[in-house]
């Protein structure tokens, strides 16, 4: 385990990594159902205190483990089985995440035990990891003995907070202390995401095929969704509602997707190696926005259903919110990874910001849930098509270019 190389020409996942993937797709679908069973019931401030900190320790918990096997992935069989602890981890993680969400909805001790437990598994596999590096890679051990030592003081920190079981309020604030702490491991042992032999564009597909993951709740929430609205017995009486909530659900997944992809990650990783932290971390929010969206797409089904309590108009929010906030974090991290904001994307951020706002307000007025649904479902198709017509100029005035050259 000396250290793959950066370089590395033709590097791509392995199938060791896209299995420990899906562990993840348990722990986002449950999070994303519990969220939405709380909003539908009314209890908002209760979903979202439950639900940031159960993406914050899901999300983690995947950048954890990929930015390491970028770095010395060497899947030998001693690799291979501490991964397969760390996705026990998971699994018990994922099991803990009711327990989360019940507590917090009840207003009693944020219940976090389960949830540390599995974290404790992932984390000695990785430490355990950490001490193989130590060994076997003399220029990184003084990174890894630190990884270490900053993992094991977190995880002291976290099991202390179970066992002490602080008022929700205390435990709040601990929780957020304790993922500063979380946050800043890279930085204490490494000096950044630069430490280590990462490869930017292994990194880079890592993250987009976890973003297609956490999509695919986009389409389990339509599923969700449109169950109850095929009427009939034999599932074939569609209603406009039950179509309406298809395209919708499907026409947002893909459009959101399309949007991710229109960023060349990989590249700008690759001349920007100094960025990798700002992009490693700054995927946090966005893939607890496409979790989101898929929860509200859930949300908005069971209105439709009639078995929400509230409003039309938190119902089209629950959607609107999310995927503003989708959109927003993707113009924000390309901005801040290329230090630059031209003014094309200055007047395309509001414009496409403002198709979800004209569905909340569309609600206000009285529209239809499912009317609402298709409006939002063309905020990231603002972007891609934007992206589109630009691209394509761009390749023809290239072309134009090169035979000018030629001739």
């Amino acid at each position: 385990m000396t250290g793959r190389d950066p370089q590395e020409p033709g590097r791509t996942a392995t199938p060791l990594e896209l299995l420990f993937d899906l562990t993840f797709v348990v722990a986002v679908g449950t999070a994303a159902s519990q969220v939405a069973e709380m909003l539908a019931d009314g209890h908002v401030g209760a979903a979202a205190a439950a639900f940031a900190p159960a993406m914050f320790a899901i999300v983690l918990a995947w950048i954890n483990y990929s930015w390491f096997a970028s770095a010395f992935g060497t899947d030998d069989w001693l690799d291979r089985a501490l991964t397969m602890v760390q996705m026990i981890g998971v699994v018990v993680l994922s099991l803990g995440l009711p327990a989360l969400f019940h507590s917090v909805e009840r207003g009693e001790r944020l219940e976090l035990r389960v949830i540390v437990a599995g974290y404790v598994v992932m984390r000695l596999a990785m430490m355990a990891q950490w001490s193989r590096v130590a060994r076997e890679s003399p220029p990184y051990r003084r990174a890894a003995l630190a990884n270490i030592c900053w993992t094991a003081l977190a995880q002291i920190g976290w099991v202390a907070l179970c066992l002490a079981r602080p008022p929700l309020a205390a435990t709040l604030a601990a929780f957020a202390a304790l993922a500063v702490l979380e946050l800043l491991v890279p930085v204490l042992s490494q000096g950044g995401a630069g430490g280590t032999p990462w490869h930017p564009h292994h990194v880079a597909e890592r993250y987009g095929l976890f973003a297609i993951i956490t999509l695919g709740e986009g389409v389990v929430g339509t599923v969700a969704s449109s169950g109850e609205l095929l009427g009939g017995a034999d599932g074939t009486h569609w209603t406009g509602d039950a179509v309406a909530v298809v395209v919708a659900g499907v026409g947002l997944t893909f459009g959101m997707w399309w949007v991710y992809f229109t960023v060349p990650f990989g590249e700008i990783l690759a001349h920007r190696r100094r960025r990798g932290y700002l992009f490693g971390y700054g995927h946090m929010p966005l893939y607890a926005a496409v979790a989101g969206t898929g929860a509200g797409l859930h949300v908005a089904g069971l209105s439709l259903e009639h078995h929400a309590k509230t409003g039309d108009v938190a119902v089209v929010l629950f959607l609107a919110l999310p995927t503003g906030l989708y959109l927003l974090t993707v113009h924000l991290l390309r901005a801040l990874l290329l230090s630059s904001w031209s003014r094309f994307h200055l007047l395309l951020t509001p414009l496409t910001l403002v198709i979800p706002l004209a569905a909340v307000l569309m609600a206000l007025a009285g529209a239809g849930v499912a009317a609402c649904l298709l409006v939002v479902m063309l905020a990231p198709f603002v972007p891609v098509l934007a992206h589109e017509i630009t691209d394509h100029r761009r390749r023809r005035e290239l072309h134009a270019t090169r035979l000018d050259s030629a001739t």
